[in-house]
């Protein structure tokens, strides 16, 4: 995934269809599950989404209102809810919905995970107008008692937030991956722009103020790296709490690092760097999304506050 974005072509979907959605069924899911989806969801041949976020229920999962309810005379699910900023459900097979199950005995809603197949009646789409220029479409989905069997429950409804969480570290380490290579090819292109580029005797790369920012930039790129290959490592070694530190750790410096980079790089090309001709403008705003989702700076900083530091929490 780095290594698409460092040339130019960064695919969001790498994030959600293997790294979260195939995490989870891979963990979670029956026999039945893995064999449908997971070869599929690791070459490529089947795709799926992922709806967690809604209108009201951004960062804080636990306002998640989609509900899902059995029928009793044939034990299939019944699904209702809305989600919004959902990417590629028009190139999905199915989405992965986040919902919650009444329970019987204490009346609370928990979290469980329902595979929904792209035409299942009753699952509607809205494409949401962006700003992003990105190759995946962002979308609003309505569920109007979307009518699921029995086994497209993924894992057990009572195990709630576990099943969830699984997916949040590959995710995050897929996300730095993401953000890493996107500041690696605006990087490289502000490089390449200032080794030619004269405006007096010399390239501009030559001069301090030029120079050293796309050094910075590069240092930063580099640390995000390390933090990301930390974090892989200790994930497949199946270090799971130490993951949670470093993935967070990783998405947040990729993030930043990416940002800057690609601020830089469009400062060095001048005027030039807000043309469509050199393909770096466009990366101002699809940079940001590294800040934002799937989770944003201000969370992962509590994360780590709380977590790795041990401070009190604010909410």
């Amino acid at each position: 995934l780095e290594e698409l974005g460092a040339a130019g072509c960064p695919l969001l979907m790498m994030v959600v269809s293997p790294a979260i959605c195939g995490t989870v069924i891979s963990r979670f899911g029956t026999e039945a599950q893995k064999q449908q989806w997971l070869p599929g969801l690791a070459d490529g041949s089947l795709t799926m989404a992922f709806g967690i976020t809604e209108p009201d229920a951004g960062s804080n999962s636990h306002r998640i209102t989609t509900t899902a309810r059995r029928d009793k005379s044939t034990g299939d699910w019944l699904l209702t809810g809305r989600k919004v900023f959902i990417s590629g459900v028009d190139i999905a097979d199915a989405t992965l919905i986040v919902g919650r199950t009444e329970d019987a005995k204490s009346g609370r809603l928990k979290p469980c995970l329902f595979i929904v197949p792209r035409d299942a009646p009753g699952f509607g789409r809205s494409q949401i107008d962006m700003e992003l220029a990105a190759h995946e479409k962002q979308f609003e989905l309505t569920l109007d008692d979307v009518r699921l069997p029995a086994d497209a429950l993924v894992g057990d409804e009572d195990a709630g937030l576990l099943q969830l969480f699984a997916g949040l570290n590959p995710e995050r380490i897929m996300t730095a991956a993401f953000a890493i290579g996107m500041g690696r090819y605006a990087l490289t292109k502000a490089i390449a722009y200032a080794r030619t580029r004269q405006v007096w005797k010399e390239p501009i790369g030559s001069h301090q103020a030029i120079a050293h920012p796309l050094a910075q930039a590069h240092i930063e790129l580099e640390l995000a790296r390390l933090m990301m290959q930390k974090a892989a490592a200790l994930y497949d070694a199946g270090d799971d709490l130490g993951a949670g530190e470093a993935a967070n750790m990783a998405k947040y410096a990729a993030a930043e690092a990416c940002v800057k980079a690609v601020d830089q790089s469009v400062h060095t090309l001048g005027g030039n760097g807000l043309t469509r001709e050199y393909g770096l403008a466009s990366l101002i705003t699809a940079s940001r999304v590294a800040r934002i989702a799937p989770v944003s700076r201000e969370m992962i900083l509590n994360f780590i506050s709380h977590q790795s530091l041990g401070l009190p929490k604010s909410y």
